[in-house]
């Protein structure tokens, strides 16, 4: 009796430690804003945008990555929900969001522009009822809309001075903002959210997806 005892409670303590070790090493819905070294020590050359939405001294290229970073330094959760006003209002996001915020503090107003092209261009865009709230964060209607509305780029990762931080990259059922920061070879790093296993936001896979659909900068 007493060994079984022994037993059970040695196979208890090895279950806890079996679920503690998984909660460390499975960072669930804790998303680490820390940002990746730049590696790259060769010469690339900043690209500047002519426009300043806002009118708040700073180009909309780099307003866009800035605020884009200020938003996950709030550290969303991965959840997919709707809300009723549209932009997430509880600390959580999914990928379009990176995107929404980005365009929001350079004062673009994702939900109003996707809105406005959407009914300007029905037969671009699937056949579903048309709802601001939750249009603009549908990877399906951004490909549509930054396909029309921005300047398209290479998809030639060996073309580095032509990724620049502060574009906007999509794939098949993704999108996130290419990073101003670069590994060693000269390819930037991704900034996205993508699951709530996640443990950084920024990291090094822009060569490790094969489903790129385009890569943008906006304005066009």
């Amino acid at each position: 009796m007493q060994k079984r005892k022994m037993r059970s409670v040695l196979i208890l303590c090895a279950l806890v430690l079996v679920i503690v070790t998984a909660l460390l090493l499975f960072p669930y819905q804790r998303t680490s804003d820390q940002r990746k070294p730049d590696l790259y020590t060769g010469e690339t050359v900043r690209y500047v945008s002519e426009h300043d939405e806002d009118g708040d001294g700073v180009d909309d290229q780099t307003d866009i990555l800035n605020s884009a970073l200020e938003y996950l330094a709030s550290h969303p959760k991965y959840k997919s929900i709707y809300y009723a006003g549209g932009y997430p209002d509880d600390n959580h996001g999914v990928c379009t969001d990176v995107i929404a915020f980005g365009l929001l503090g350079a004062g673009y107003d994702l939900s109003v522009l996707v809105d406005e092209d959407r009914r300007e261009n029905p037969d671009l865009y699937a056949d579903e009822v048309i709802d601001s709230n939750i249009d603009f964060r549908r990877v399906r209607n951004l490909i549509i809309f930054f396909e029309g509305n921005a300047e398209k780029c290479t998809d030639d990762l060996n073309d580095i001075n032509e990724w620049q931080g502060g574009d906007i990259v999509i794939y098949k059922n993704h999108i996130g903002l290419v990073s101003d920061r670069r590994n060693a070879k000269g390819i930037p790093y991704l900034i996205h959210h993508i699951s709530p296993f996640q443990r950084y936001y920024e990291e090094d896979v822009l060569e490790k997806r094969n489903d790129l659909v385009g890569h943008y900068r906006f304005p066009g």
